[in-house]
């Protein structure tokens, strides 16, 4: 994980370091150690701006806060970081696909003794088929062919009413 720190009319204290690398830490675990992050403090009349920046591999998320004091402002921007991550990664697990059984081409086979009959003897073997609950469908896509299209376009005299071809 590299920080790059950027201050702007702002003096960066080992103490709003120390603060800003504990909560990436937190947002480390979250996401995982492979993001780049920018940190960027600036002072403006009397307003601290806090902006931090990761860049995980599906896009950047930002945390933008702004306080009396800087310290304030990189708590803030940093809870505000958290939250995003975690949305980032709830996200990509419900996209994630899970794990299951594939269904082969064929059906399972099961044999279900059935007594059909007055007696033992008249017992008959039945298989059974299961397929799998969902049907896998494909997509149709339809192409356009450019036969379709009339080569040439219709007179003024002829409308889909009269006789086709229109002869005049």
């Amino acid at each position: 994980m590299n920080v790059e720190f950027t201050g702007r009319q702002y003096e960066i204290t080992p103490t709003i370091r120390k603060e800003v690398e504990a909560g990436l830490n937190k947002i480390r675990k979250i996401l995982g150690d492979k993001f780049e992050t920018k940190v960027v403090l600036a002072v403006e009349k009397h307003r601290h701006k806090a902006e931090i920046t990761i860049s995980p591999r599906n896009g950047p998320i930002v945390g933008l806060a702004q306080a009396t004091d800087m310290l304030s402002a990189v708590h803030e921007a940093l809870d505000h970081l958290q939250k995003q991550a975690l949305k980032y990664k709830t996200k990509w697990l419900s996209k994630k696909r899970k794990a299951g059984k594939k269904f082969n081409g064929q059906a399972e086979q099961e044999t279900v003794e059935a007594a059909v009959g007055l007696s033992e003897s008249t017992a008959v073997s039945v298989t059974v088929h299961k397929f799998p609950a969902v049907a896998k469908t494909t997509e149709v896509h339809l192409v356009h062919a450019k036969d379709s299209v009339a080569l040439r376009p219709m007179t003024l005299g002829c409308t889909p009413r009269t006789r086709w071809p229109c002869v005049r």
